[in-house]
């Protein structure tokens, strides 16, 4: 038979792709800022080459809607699709049981079969695998340039090497003793999926002319969950499409096509069947989400300034009468590149005020958040009023300004 009308090669381009790039992304840098990454000790999130700190949580909380109703979406169009075609569970059992059929091992229906030297040769390639997979788990949090060289040099942070240590753990036990079983039985995908599906989702079907069938059961034995397609759709199936190939491959010997196909539900409406108001709602608020984060990221302000005093802090009166106003500044740098700012404090008539505390010039590092105490002096005689204060860069543009008030002694 044709090979190009198997599913197979497709399925594991596909899953390689989909590997590589989760593999790649903790290595991508955009204008020397990582490309995704969540820096835990400065709570930022990096993403896209810009730097997104805690007091901008809304853009994380716009990312994760965004997520869910992408998922959502595809959910209700194909189904178990992820499952078969790109969920890593999937994928790194597949490689867990290459390897098994490389070393000798037999597989039928997800069910290894593998002497004692055979399986310690594969806990130890299942060890790691799941090591160098917690490692890639821990370059979203960990950039993996800083990750390499504390590995090489003073070592990993406590909890990074705790975090690592466990996940790899748990993948390990996962990957050695696990494995299709979190398709079958604990995956809430699966019945999360079943309670989105509608009469046009994407799901595998048996040709109701069953009396081609030759009932061989490679259909069974190919499929990595061990259900028998032929009972109609149920709840274990991922839609990897491997009962397909097999049927094909068989049948295609008598010169006859498969009884197995892709099919958008029971009637096999094909592609229109996306064509719905479920699907074109969860699209539309899933791209309304995603320009709204454009938008709200491309005209974020690169420096921010934000001013509070001190509770229970009155004011200092010198001895020559002028009155020390204390006060605490947040000023935020979102930007890719360094920079440096002065701190400026205006009063009502724009007339600049002594400001003391901070030095004369802050430099400022990119993605960097720094609170910095300082004191405004008001001259004596001079009444309480607002306050400008400004942060100008060192040819004397105002980055960031905010208002303050600033009070006389009583």
């Amino acid at each position: 038979m044709n090979a190009s009308s198997l599913i197979g090669p497709r399925r594991r381009l596909f899953q390689w792709v989909v590997t590589l790039a989760i593999l790649l992304i903790p290595f991508v840098r955009v204008g020397g800022e990582s490309l995704l990454r969540i820096d835990l000790p400065t709570l930022s999130l990096y993403f896209g080459g810009r730097v997104f700190g805690v007091d901008e949580l809304y853009f994380l909380l716009l990312l994760v809607f965004a997520f869910i109703f992408l998922f959502l979406a595809l959910t209700v169009a194909l189904g178990r699709g992820w499952c078969g075609w790109a969920c890593p569970q999937t994928t790194l059992t597949d490689l867990a049981e290459w390897f098994a059929r490389r070393i000798g091992g037999e597989i039928q229906g997800g069910n290894l079969k593998l002497n004692r030297r055979q399986t310690w040769g594969l806990h130890l390639f299942c060890g790691v695998l799941a090591l160098v997979v917690a490692a890639n788990l821990l370059w979203y949090f960990i950039s993996p340039y800083a990750f390499f060289s504390r590995l090489s040099g003073e070592g990993l942070p406590p909890a990074a090497l705790w975090a690592l240590v466990l996940t790899a753990g748990v993948l390990y036990f996962d990957l050695a003793f696990v494995r299709r079983l979190v398709c079958r039985e604990f995956c809430p995908y699966g019945r999360f999926q079943s309670a989105l599906e509608y009469e046009g989702t994407l799901t595998l079907r048996f040709d109701p002319r069953k009396q081609r069938c030759t009932r061989c059961g490679e259909c069974v034995r190919a499929c990595p969950t061990g259900i028998d397609i032929r009972q109609g759709v149920q709840i274990e199936c991922i839609n990897c499409g491997r009962c397909l190939d097999a049927c094909r491959k068989v049948m295609g010997q008598k010169g006859q096509g498969g009884l197995i196909r892709y099919a958008f539900g029971a009637q096999g409406r094909g592609p229109n069947a996306l064509l719905n108001l479920r699907i074109l709602l969860l699209g539309s608020l899933f791209l309304a989400i995603c320009t709204v984060f454009i938008v709200a990221a491309a005209g974020r302000e690169e420096v921010v300034l934000k001013v509070g005093r001190p509770a229970g802090v009155p004011v200092h009166v010198l001895s020559d009468g002028r009155a020390v106003n204390l006060y605490t500044a947040l000023i935020g740098h979102r930007g890719r590149n360094g920079t440096t700012v002065s701190l400026l404090a205006l009063d009502a008539d724009g007339e600049a005020l002594q400001v003391l505390g901070p030095p004369r010039q802050i430099l400022l590092e990119a993605g960097e958040r720094r609170r910095v105490d300082f004191s405004v002096v008001l001259p004596p005689g001079r009444p309480s009023g607002p306050l400008k204060l400004q942060l100008r860069d060192g040819e004397g543009r105002i980055l960031a300004q905010t208002d303050a008030q600033l009070l006389s002694p009583l």
